[in-house]
């Protein structure tokens, strides 16, 4: 297959790594010195909707959005990482950012930072602020990219709401493996009086954030005190609050964990109680939900490698709750055929803790990495840390293809890292070239 040359963003953004010789350097003062340099667009936006989490948290902007596009509200978001395109990352009013306004917006803040240190990740939150204070819109979903309390994001400092997704252990090169001070990171993302919803905690990191809630006299809604939310076996599900009691749909993301993270939301939003908020555009958001690489079913070229009876899914989990989950969906929801797990992980994270909860429930296990896979382990260093207890498959299709052979029906997952989502991504989605 041909590479297309890089586009005009592209070779911006390659350049802007040369101006700090870290690409994750957990500060705000260089990015408060270029956001002062723009005008403060952090500082003209609609209502913030401010999201972190270690698991969860694209899941839940992907619910905060569905709702308010239900309503009827034009709705910025920035996430972070992308999977396939760059532009993924920053949505204006409902569409993701062109290629010409991610061009100029990128020129912009390359021309007003001047050449001073700042990281490829603080650019980009720059520009997405810069964009979003320039184009109207009614809400902006923002998801914090690491941690919280020092991510880019946090240069916002009055959001309208904020919730906090299932923590749990990854980046520890970052922030160590102790779960209280993962959980200070994220609540930093709580501000002085606003409101906080946040899903069921382990205990250090639910002391952690009550603490945190109290000390900025934030209101603070936890699920099993505050809301909860059942999922029924038909998938759909009950939630539930000191006043409410809502029937909602089976959700548009796939898996158990996806009635918490739709919880979460719904409770962040009638807290804040906004005019626009109805039960019928809360039950229509969580019904349309959608977001790329969560429990997708793929159905393109990769797919059409195997037999017709057989299933090809796709998830992006890549650290120990990661794993949790997966395992529980696959105990769950597959347990009527066989199921194949191939597994590609970015060099450092926690391969035997991600794999522990899947190995009991997976017919047979792959290693795999693709050419193009960012910091992507080798597949004999995947094997090595799953104890033997994967194979070495080499690159997805290669896998695909002698499982072909094995019979079925089956379900195929591949999981791991949202890197190699991404290119799993690129591969179904393409056509054969000579």
């Amino acid at each position: 297959m041909s590479q297309l040359p890089a586009s005009r963003s592209e070779e911006i953004i390659n350049r802007l790594h040369s101006l700090h010789p870290k690409l994750i350097d957990l500060s705000l003062d260089r990015l408060q010195r270029c956001l002062a340099a723009l005008g403060h667009p952090e500082r003209r936006l609609p209502p913030v909707v401010h999201v972190a989490g270690t698991n969860g948290k694209g899941s839940t902007c992907a619910f905060f959005r569905a709702i308010a596009e239900a309503a009827g509200l034009r709705v910025h978001v920035f996430t972070s990482p992308h999977l396939v395109s760059f532009h993924e990352r920053i949505r204006l009013a409902g569409k993701l950012v062109t290629e010409e306004a991610l061009t100029a917006a990128l020129a912009h803040v390359e021309q007003v930072n001047g050449g001073q240190p700042i990281t490829v990740f603080e650019v980009t939150t720059a520009v997405a602020l810069h964009l979003f204070a320039s184009v109207p819109a009614d809400l902006l979903v923002l998801e914090v990219g690491l941690g919280g309390r020092f991510d880019a994001t946090n240069v916002v400092d009055r959001p309208a709401v904020t919730a906090i997704t299932s923590i749990s252990r990854d980046h520890m090169d970052f922030f160590g493996d102790d779960i209280s001070r993962i959980a200070w990171e994220k609540a930093g993302i709580i501000k002085p009086g606003v409101l906080c919803a946040t899903g069921r905690q382990v205990p250090e990191a639910a002391e952690v954030i009550l603490k945190e809630a109290a000390g900025q006299g934030a209101p603070l809604r936890v699920r099993g005190r505050d809301w909860d939310v059942l999922r029924k076996p038909d998938g759909s599900l009950d939630w539930w609050d000191e006043t409410t009691r809502m029937a909602l749909p089976r959700p548009g993301l796939i898996g158990p964990h996806q009635a918490e993270n739709a919880g979460i939301a719904i409770a962040a939003l009638r807290a804040w109680n906004p005019p626009w908020l109805t039960e019928d555009a809360i039950r229509q958001g969580v019904a349309q939900a959608s977001w790329p690489a969560r429990m997708q079913r793929l159905t393109g070229r990769l797919a059409a490698l195997l037999p017709p009876d057989w299933e090809l899914w796709l998830d992006g989990g890549h650290n120990a709750g990661a794993g949790v989950v997966i395992g529980q969906h696959i105990r769950e929801s597959f347990a009527d055929r066989p199921i194949h797990v191939l597994v590609g992980m970015k060099g450092g994270k926690q391969v035997p803790e991600f794999l522990a909860p899947i190995i009991p429930v997976a017919n047979s296990l792959w290693a795999v990495a693709e050419p193009g896979q960012h910091l992507a382990m080798t597949v004999p260093d995947v094997v090595r840390a799953s104890g033997g207890a994967a194979h070495p498959g080499g690159t997805v299709a290669e896998v695909l293809d002698r499982l072909a052979s094995t019979g079925g029906p089956a379900r195929v997952l591949i999981c791991g890292s949202l890197y190699l989502a991404g290119e799993v991504l690129k591969l179904d989605a393409a056509a054969d070239t000579a």
